[in-house]
């Protein structure tokens, strides 16, 4: 998991943000103790940003790696959720509406190479 502390003045700056911090928890993960990666791993982090596709919904910004939908992005206030809000996905077409997982335009939440985490987890994970 990474910290990403980066605030933003766009989404679409902001999701660039989340996106390599997803990146460089994936470098991590996919390296031995020694920091080392094999062939496979360096090729797939090559890929990492030509898998990455964002689309503009009405509401939401859905960010798709490689084929499955890593998070969707609230494009203005509504409900309890501030634009810039991080939503994990319930399906491929919309967001899970329980909590936000983060903001990427205020930065300071965790995040994975495999998606967005839950704020409370955060927490815990923090103290």
């Amino acid at each position: 998991m990474i910290q990403v502390n980066k605030t933003a003045n766009t989404l679409d700056d902001g999701i660039k943000n989340m996106m390599a911090g997803a990146k460089d928890d994936y470098k991590r993960w996919s390296s031995n103790a020694h920091g080392e990666q094999s062939q496979w791993a360096k090729d797939s982090v090559a890929e990492w940003d030509g898998k990455t596709k964002v689309s503009q919904g009405k509401k939401y910004v859905k960010v798709v790696q490689d084929t499955g939908v890593f998070a969707f992005i609230v494009k203005e206030d509504f409900k309890h959720f501030k634009k810039g809000d991080i939503l994990k996905a319930a399906g491929y077409n919309a967001p899970a509406l329980n909590s936000a997982r983060g903001n990427v335009l205020t930065g300071n939440y965790h995040i994975q190479w495999t998606g967005p985490l839950y704020m409370d987890s955060q927490r815990r994970l923090r103290g």
